[in-house]
């Protein structure tokens, strides 16, 4: 690939307008162009069957579509679809299928590698090789839903930013592939069936409410406790449970959408009553709802999931304080392809 040349999926489809009538061709071929690049997901100027030759040929001499590739596809036992995606420029990130009975969710990445340090993911342990494009991040999407439609014979319902990277850290870049996701000129997916998962940012949650965004947030907590967040998430040490408090209050006042908090138990780490209480006490700041994960190990043995006694004891003490627990089971886990566990072992870039 001639990577000189602009990739065309850079353009708003005003300028692709403009690229046409400077060329001596009509507005509207721009709008065709739009809807074969974004609606028909085109990777190939000769797809776009309804223009002349010499239209794509003068597209292929100006631009390049820089799509995706699934380079890779592992199916688990379960059902769920782990992704090896390579980029243009040859690295590569994963993204997930996860089928239930009435629901297709997609796992997408949006940074190769991730900009924060969490000791229990194997994503971190990447470091951050770059940010994601807006084209990159939507292209998962559309190639997850073919799937979905290919095997399980209906459409991507859902979507999570769950996979590779912290989604806030490349905030421009996921509000545009949301924007384009969600755009009747896009995927038409409803942004209710959208959420960004965040290892807690408060700043940038601030600027979401500020923007006043139509997707749902989900918080990576897993402890209430400053001392026992920052031995496993040490950027809490910059982010503390204080401005995590403060940015989500603002999260809630200015969107009225509850929020998520997804939290491993780990014995020896944030099993007892005061861990518990304190998350107690985090969740009535704002309404919200805690999802219990399932650990998926990494190889290394620090981090060992929690006993059913421990899990039961949150489900209860949660449950008493009147808020919604749901215990969430893993999948995927026989490929990696399971929360933290995404960090292309079996590839090389």
């Amino acid at each position: 690939m001639n990577t000189t040349k602009k990739d065309i999926r850079a353009l708003s489809k005003e300028e692709l307008r403009t690229f046409f009538t400077t060329n001596g061709d009509k507005a509207f071929r721009g709008t065709q162009v739009y809807e074969w690049l974004w609606q028909k997901g085109a990777h190939h100027f000769d797809d776009m069957t309804n223009l002349s030759k010499e239209t794509r040929q003068m597209m292929d001499d100006n631009f390049s579509i820089n799509h995706i590739k699934v380079d890779s596809m592992q199916r688990s036992s379960d059902g769920t679809i782990k992704n090896g995606i390579r980029l243009h420029d040859g690295m590569i990130v994963e993204s997930v299928l996860i089928p239930t009975a009435k629901r297709s969710t997609a796992c997408v990445s949006s940074q190769v590698g991730c900009s924060l340090d969490c000791k229990f993911c194997a994503t971190s342990r990447l470091k951050r090789m770059r940010n994601l494009n807006p084209d990159e991040i939507y292209d998962q999407v559309v190639a997850i839903d073919k799937q979905s439609k290919l095997y399980y014979n209906r459409p991507l319902s859902n979507i999570v930013f769950m996979g590779m990277g912290e989604p806030l850290m490349n905030y421009n870049n996921v509000l545009k592939a949301i924007d384009k996701i969600t755009s009747k000129e896009g995927l038409g997916m409803s942004p209710k069936r959208i959420v960004v998962s965040t290892s807690g940012v408060p700043k940038m949650i601030k600027k979401m409410a500020d923007d006043k965004v139509k997707f749902n947030l989900a918080v990576s907590l897993h402890s209430a406790i400053d001392s026992v967040r920052t031995s496993i998430m040490p950027f809490n040490e910059t982010f503390p449970l204080k401005d995590l408090r403060e940015a989500l209050q603002h999260w809630y006042a200015a969107t009225s959408r509850i929020i998520t908090y997804e939290y491993v138990v780990w014995e020896g780490i944030n099993d007892t009553k005061t861990d518990i209480e304190a998350l107690i006490s985090f969740c009535k700041f704002a309404p919200s709802k805690v999802n219990l994960i399932e650990y998926n190990p990494i190889d290394d043995g620090v981090f060992q999931q929690a006993g059913n006694a421990a899990i039961d004891l949150y489900v209860s003490m949660l449950e008493a304080k009147n808020i919604t627990v749901t215990v969430r089971r893993s999948r995927g886990k026989d490929i990696d392809a399971a929360c933290g566990q995404l960090a292309n072992k079996d590839k090389a870039s």
